[in-house]
């Protein structure tokens, strides 16, 4: 349960709402007559990372500690997915059969699979890696969680003997 001072949850929730509320508008603009408008993607390309964002803050927040050292990673995964996505749907379409390759691919899908793709997954796991004491439970976590497990075990063991 968020606290009174819980600002990084709040303001996570926030942003999940405001991007899954661009996602859906993004994808019920294409039942109008003509087809989806030119800004339906655009909604689409910042949707999408904003609710990833604000749900890997939503995961990784501790109490009123916020996130610590995970801001800037998840940031640039952010940053990462909102440039990437808007950079492919922004660049002009001149594929052809003379079209330079970025690393074996035509630019466009260079930037999906290896910006949008690949990237994120190299710089979270690291991230996580060099986080993992701070961010993980404590000895003082697990004990409460185990009181918390006992408790309800021992209530519903006495519910059941009330029946």
């Amino acid at each position: 349960m968020s606290g009174p001072r819980d600002v990084t949850r709040v303001a996570a929730r926030f942003v999940l709402v405001g991007a899954i509320l661009a996602i859906a508008a993004g994808y019920a603009s294409a039942f109008k007559s003509g087809g989806a408008p030119s800004w339906a993607p655009w909604l689409l390309a910042l949707g999408i990372p904003g609710a990833l964002g604000a749900i890997m803050v939503l995961g990784a927040t501790r109490g009123s500690k916020g996130i610590g050292r995970l801001k800037l990673p998840f940031l640039f995964v952010f940053v990462v997915l909102a440039s990437g996505f808007c950079l492919a749907l922004g660049l002009p379409i001149i594929e052809s059969a003379g079209t330079p390759l970025l690393l074996g691919l035509p630019i466009r899908a260079a930037i999906v699979i290896y910006g949008i793709g690949l990237l994120p997954i190299v710089v979270l796991p690291v991230a996580y890696a060099l986080t993992f004491d701070t961010q993980t439970l404590s000895e003082e976590d697990i004990a409460r969680v185990r009181e918390v497990g006992e408790r309800a075990r021992a209530a519903a063991s006495q519910s059941e003997e009330g029946k």
